[in-house]
């Protein structure tokens, strides 16, 4: 072979080479690859976190023992949601809840108005300790791995630290209150660990 078409050749496979380096390198522009993308992350399970919560309660308020049956709730635009566990029995206005959290095709609409995620994963867990109930607070811990689609693609583990203030609404229920819950952690993808710090 000449020496010429020996040296375009090789040319070629040192090119070829170096662009699946640098594709490799090159995160994708749907994956969770900055803080950003990681805090749109979080905010797409964010009302999640209120179902399950609240899941958690029906399974309290329907079991014989600190054993909960399982929940099934329908995500506002897409999915289901399945949270099973235990959860303290007793009139304590302290309770912790030891969940479990299913997600299938789960989508609780768009993000900030613009951004739909699609989350499949679980059982994430869903560690919570509410304290002088019903306004009082409660914090907690999530984590668990989920495969996303839509506007953003590809896996992320959510490792999240919730604290702030429960209320009681007026049907009688148990919910966070309002602009004093604060989430920290870390989303980590394929493209490194990023920081979460959201105020709700």
């Amino acid at each position: 072979m000449p020496s010429l078409t020996r040296s375009i050749l090789a040319r070629a496979a040192l090119c070829a080479s170096l662009s699946l380096v640098i594709a490799s390198c090159n995160p994708p522009d749907d994956g969770v690859a900055d803080p950003e993308s990681a805090r749109r992350a979080y905010l797409g399970l964010d009302r999640a976190v209120d179902r399950a919560l609240g899941l958690g309660f029906d399974g309290y308020n329907a079991a014989s023992n600190a054993n909960i049956p399982e929940q099934m709730a329908a995500g506002e635009l897409s999915g289901t949601m399945v949270v099973g566990g235990k959860v303290d029995q007793g009139a304590s206005d302290n309770k912790e809840m030891d969940l479990q959290v299913t997600l299938t095709d789960y989508s609780d609409g768009p993000v900030e108005d613009m951004f739909d995620i699609v989350y499949d994963g679980g059982p994430a867990l869903l560690d919570l300790s509410l304290r002088d109930l019903p306004a009082g607070t409660v914090t907690g811990n999530f984590s668990g791995e989920f495969a996303m689609t839509g506007a953003l693609a590809g896996m992320v583990a959510l490792d999240l630290d919730i604290t702030g203030e429960t209320e009681e609404a007026p049907d009688g229920a148990i919910r966070r209150k309002a602009g004093t819950i604060h989430v920290t952690g870390t989303a980590t993808s394929d493209y490194g660990v990023f920081a979460i710090d959201v105020a709700l």
